[in-house]
């Protein structure tokens, strides 16, 4: 086959080998110069440079017109390019998921309408124009969340006591978020209520709408509270065929068929209430995580699924040991602007048995001015392995009550000195 991969996720994040054949297809990987850098230098294929001032998909469709040529698969593993992979699959006439199929798992609102329709719960949510033009008279009272359509990692995500008091901070311009205090692109944004409860994310494969794979985890503190500066993690739990049966149906009702998907719902009163889900492995160490328990690396499972071969009766056999496994990241980015230079409290839990793996950003690094989960860029990133849900649960609590990042400002000459210590 030809095959164009809309490259933006750094290479060792995917390992594009391990599900494509590189001899066997011709591929080109289509993507800005820093992406491009990724890739093995060794790694037969194309490599097409794009400037990156423009979505992804007019950049590619001006390099085709200049260049024609024709692609069997044009294929993106970014949430972020999944429409843009989307539009240059109906420009070009490629098979794969359209458009409209692909804005269902993009879409907060859109796939939150859908599961609704399909019988599940979801919580109650207003499009930010609408609950504008109620003046806040929103069809729930209390805490209200406030998320753009097609966000993630919980950039620009607010909570507010009430609907009323989130239409105050929007039509006063005093949210904090840029471009909702400028008065622009309101569509963009939701409220819903605020649901109590453990968060879960299900993570997985599915083929021709079949969930061939999946795992069930539970977090240790949310997406809202490390972007706002509070390390997090998440543990797997049991996954029961009711558990199963329900994930299955939210995936039909916005139309995931094929691919991997990173779903996420609260528990609460028993019940699961559908948040969110997307048509891409989960972040943070999800993919490491789900491959030790179950044997099956999603990225290369998925690229087989998207270039039209059978996974089914192909997948290894899971963990035979029967271990849970957890990830943690402790962020850096509410500190940019300095460098790191030690987590005090770490030392008791650095070389523990039960530690699979453990990233830490070597003293003196900058910290990241973004929110990123990535190990190599965030304070720590790490993955723990216990008998049961409840150990993991515990080491990771533990551990989170433990630590305070040692800082110096970033423009401090590197002269002896007492460094700065910041509490988790």
């Amino acid at each position: 086959m030809k095959i164009l991969i809309l490259h933006r996720v750094p290479y060792f994040k995917i390992e594009y080998h391990r599900g494509i054949s590189h001899d066997r297809h011709d591929v080109t990987y289509f993507g800005t110069e820093a992406a491009l850098a990724t890739l093995p230098p060794e790694l037969r294929c194309e490599r097409v440079g794009r400037p990156g001032a423009r979505p992804a998909f007019e950049e590619a469709r001006d390099w085709l017109a200049r260049a024609p040529r024709t692609f069997d698969r044009v294929i993106s593993m970014s949430e972020y390019e999944l429409l843009d992979a989307a539009r240059l699959r109906e420009h070009l006439g490629v098979p794969g998921a359209p458009v409209e199929q692909v804005a269902l798992a993009r879409d907060k609102v859109l796939m939150k309408r859908a599961v609704e329709e399909a019988g599940l719960r979801v919580p109650r949510f207003l499009p930010l124009p609408r609950l504008l033009q109620l003046d806040g008279r929103a069809p729930w009272d209390g805490r209200t969340v406030l998320k753009p359509h097609r966000g993630a990692s919980s950039e620009d995500v607010l909570v507010f006591d009430s609907p009323r008091e989130a239409v105050v901070a929007v039509t006063a311009g005093r949210t904090g978020v840029a471009r909702l205090d400028a008065g622009r692109e309101l569509a963009d944004f939701q409220v819903e209520e605020f649901v109590t409860g453990p968060i879960r994310h299900f993570d997985g494969l599915v083929q021709d709408g079949e969930v061939l794979a999946l795992t069930a985890s539970e977090y240790l503190g949310t997406c809202l509270e490390y972007a706002q500066g509070r390390p997090m993690g998440s543990f797997q739990i049991g996954c029961s065929e009711e558990t199963r049966a329900w994930v299955a149906r939210a995936l039909a009702a916005v139309r995931i068929e094929d691919g991997t998907f990173h779903l996420e719902a609260i528990v609460h009163g028993g019940e699961p209430v559908f948040l969110e889900v997307g048509n891409r492995v989960g972040g943070a160490d999800v993919v490491a995580t789900f491959e030790l328990a179950t044997g099956v690396h999603l990225p290369s499972y998925e690229l087989r699924v998207l270039l039209g071969e059978p996974v089914r009766g192909t997948l290894p056999a899971p963990d035979p040991d029967g271990l849970r496994y957890a990830w943690f990241v402790h962020p850096g980015h509410h500190l940019a602007g300095r460098e790191y230079w030690g987590l005090a409290g770490a030392g008791a839990f650095r070389s523990g048995p039960r530690v699979i793996a453990w990233h830490e950003l070597p003293p003196g690094a900058p910290l990241p001015d973004h929110i990123t989960y990535q190990a190599g860029e965030t304070v720590l990133a790490g993955i723990v392995a216990g008998d049961t849900p409840e150990e993991t649960r515990e080491w990771m609590a533990a551990l989170f009550g433990s630590l305070s990042v040692d800082t110096r400002p970033a423009a401090a000459p590197l002269t002896p000195g007492t460094p700065e210590q910041v509490p988790a």
